[in-house]
């Protein structure tokens, strides 16, 4: 089959799923990138919802990043990201809907808030989270290893890595930090952070506070 052509933007967080895909398991691509404040005409034919990433494989156009990332999954099974037991894929797949539900909702409440009440309802939603994370997935699926479902990496974790790498932003402008007690949470973002794949593809602390300045105001009175 032919080469897999990738339509990304380096600062979208759903778009690094992807690119973390892909390093993982090897595949070879072709990387167009997409100004997605000027997006060209074109690019609405390959992604119905005008959002990446997008791919294009053979006859195949995907787009929305946990449904490529699937595909990839199964298309090029090694290594495997997934477990390969229904129950356990089951659970996989409620924690990648967790993070596209709640947890990347906070993150963006808490950065994008326009007023004081908004940004601090985003920062409990992002500890309530965090704590959920650390107390019903690392402590109860993770066992001895560092990674969600234990030694070896998976969907989950890439899923919700692009957030962790971003996180230094909230530090920077809302004066936010993970939480002490996050002990194997933070052990996990330490992990991931270190694979090569990831250190391959990875941005800068002043490329995000630069990249996500747009979307930052001061609080004000709610």
């Amino acid at each position: 089959m032919s080469k897999i052509q990738l339509y990304s933007a380096k600062a979208c967080p759903y778009a690094h799923r992807t690119r973390l895909v892909l390093g993982e398991k090897g595949i070879d691509f072709e990387y167009t990138e997409i100004d997605l404040q000027n997006k060209p005409e074109w690019f609405s034919t390959i992604s119905k919802y005008g959002k990446v990433p997008a791919i294009r494989h053979g006859e195949n156009e995907i787009y929305e990043s946990a449904v490529i990332n699937e595909y990839l999954n199964e298309v090029f099974p090694e290594p495997a990201l997934l477990p390969k037991d229904a129950g356990s894929k089951a659970i996989a797949r409620i924690w990648i809907d967790y993070a596209n539900t709640k947890f990347t909702s906070a993150f963006g409440k808490l950065l994008r808030g326009k007023t004081a009440e908004e940004q601090e309802q985003g920062r409990a939603e992002l500890n309530e989270a965090i704590s959920f994370i650390e107390n019903e997935a690392l402590d109860k699926l993770s066992g001895d290893g560092a990674y969600w479902f234990g030694e070896n990496i998976s969907l989950v974790d890439l899923t919700f890595y692009p957030w962790f790498e971003r996180i230094p932003t909230l530090e920077h402008y809302r004066n936010y930090t993970i939480p002490t007690e996050a002990v194997r949470l933070t052990r996990w973002w330490d992990a991931v952070s270190d694979r090569p794949a990831v250190k391959a593809i990875a941005n800068p602390v002043d490329f995000y506070i630069e990249r996500y300045s747009r979307f930052i105001q001061q609080p004000v009175a709610a």
